[in-house]
């Protein structure tokens, strides 16, 4: 493991692409039993390293009701992006996750990662990719479907403070669901 992620980190594959350079950000251990697929580190996480050293990682913490010691707790929980680099600024926010890490990385941490029980999807790019023609027509009826998906998967979107105005429209997952994605990952865990 440390072999491959040593591999990940020195990765120019898209460098040409990224506005502030390569700098991938991604956990994993052979332990783990966990792991949280999102999108791409922001700028704030591109300049710490640390995944979810963000306003949407306080809410995502808040949200799996674990602390920050077993969050970053790489035996664990891994951390494992769709694209591990910061992509860029959109017209609405950052831009996609670069397609490059998925293909080829991901299969590549999974096999180093046996243990793993549960998948944690944030948000439509990492549902697409995993849930591939079973994911919905929109995130919103992804997120609702959420026991199709169990035991392995768990969609949810994306704790972002932009995401409150679909949070607001849609109460029935801070009520329904956040209680079920509580209740998994701390048997999980346990």
């Amino acid at each position: 493991m440390d072999t491959l992620l040593s591999n990940i980190e020195a990765c120019e594959v898209c460098k040409s692409h990224l506005p502030l350079g390569p700098r991938p950000v991604v956990t994993g251990h052979p332990k783990a039993k966990i792991v949280i697929i999102g999108q791409a580190p922001g700028t704030k996480v591109h300049a710490s390293g640390i995944p979810w050293d963000d306003a949407s990682g306080k809410q995502l913490r808040k949200w799996l009701d674990i602390s920050d010691n077993t969050f970053y707790d790489t035996t664990k929980i891994a951390i494992v992006p769709m694209g591990f680099c910061y992509p860029g600024k959109g017209k609405s926010g950052d831009l996609p996750p670069r397609p490059e890490c998925a293909p080829l990385w991901h299969d590549q941490l999974f096999e180093q990662m046996p243990k793993i029980e549960l998948m944690i999807l944030i948000g439509q790019y990492a549902q697409k990719y995993y849930l591939k023609e079973k994911a919905k027509k929109n995130l919103t009826d992804t997120v609702n479907a959420y026991e199709e998906f169990l035991p392995k998967y768990f969609p949810i979107p994306h704790p972002s403070p932009r995401n409150r105005f679909w949070l607001a429209k849609n109460p029935w997952y801070e009520a329904q669901v956040i209680p079920v994605l509580r209740t998994v990952v701390k048997s999980v865990l346990d």
